[in-house]
């Protein structure tokens, strides 16, 4: 089974509700109107779309359907919008130079350190040489499953005693990667609290000291944010915005629930890029965020063809 048909597995739940809930209302010859709008904002929000983002969509589809006239495809239109949408979210690639330095953060129990573990062999699978950095110093657990994950895909880790200083860690990792012409260099952090002030500024101590040594480190802040908390996995991604420099979104547990629609809010709200996905318990079970393929495993197959 192909990544794509993975993920489409993954967002079976919600692709079934939208599909049937979808169906009832673009009904063949049923016309772009009021009625059908309120119908299909409430669909939305049972997705778990969050109300600012279907007021959007059905404000951009009201648009594009007066451009499109009274014979107006709204199925295919609603895909165009959500397609567009979710293109707003799609990041760029690796930088230039050695080593890139990517930071993971998150709250415990989003798959903080399992999305290090399948980032590192998303990267190793495509050619490029990697190193992880165990700085959970905090949790033994963490630094234990790190070098589980490091085993299987061949990915050297660099790892402290547990309670130690975790910007040491990275610190080491970062000298260690240098001198063996590392590619990446993946630096896993203490799983925290949005609002525990002390933990959120040991993450901008561990940022300011790879940043003293390699010019541009990290080069990417990424915020593991777990798809199956919806609408309040938003609030952590706003505080560790703020707090973290965050760059970018790793969503994960992609695991059938029935909130992908998650997705377009983070796509409207955080004006942050969702990077990769992650979904399934093996280490391939992850991928590169790709607005087109996640619009088709979100709502399925187009059924009519925009003219």
């Amino acid at each position: 089974m192909g990544l794509f048909d993975k993920l489409k597995q993954a967002l079976t739940k919600t692709r079934d509700t939208l599909t049937e809930k979808l169906a009832q209302v673009f009904t063949p010859g049923r016309k772009l109107d009021q009625k059908l709008l309120q119908e299909l904002e409430d669909v939305l929000l049972s997705a778990d779309v969050g109300l600012e983002t279907a007021e959007l969509l059905i404000t951009r589809l009201k648009e594009a359907g007066k451009k499109a006239g009274p014979e107006a495809d709204a199925d295919g239109l609603l895909r165009q919008e959500i397609i567009a949408l979710l293109k707003e979210s799609e990041g760029n690639g690796v930088a230039q130079g050695a080593p890139h330095v990517v930071l993971v953060v998150g709250v415990n129990g989003t798959g903080k350190t399992t999305s290090v573990g399948k980032l590192g062999k998303f990267h190793a699978d495509a050619g490029r040489s990697v190193m992880f950095a165990a700085a959970d110093t905090f949790r033994a657990a963490a630094i234990d499953q790190l070098k589980i994950w490091g085993e299987r895909s061949g990915i050297p880790v660099i790892a402290g005693e547990p309670n130690g200083d975790s910007a040491a860690v990275a610190v080491d990792a970062l000298q260690s990667a240098q001198k063996k012409g590392t590619q990446i260099l993946i630096v896993d952090t203490a799983g925290r609290l949005h609002n525990k002030q002390n933990l959120m500024q040991e993450l901008q101590k561990v940022s300011k000291v790879l940043s003293k040594r390699l010019e541009g480190a990290p080069h990417e802040v990424l915020l593991a944010l777990d798809a199956t908390t919806g609408q309040n996995g938003l609030n952590q991604a706003r505080e560790f915005s703020k707090s973290s420099g965050v760059t970018g979104l790793i969503l994960t547990k992609i695991d059938g629930t029935a909130k992908g629609g998650v997705a377009l809010s983070i796509a409207r709200t955080m004006g942050l890029p969702i990077r990769y996905v992650g979904f399934g318990e093996s280490l391939e079970d992850f991928a590169e965020f790709d607005a087109e393929k996640f619009s088709v495993s979100l709502l399925g197959e187009r059924k009519t063809v925009v003219a």
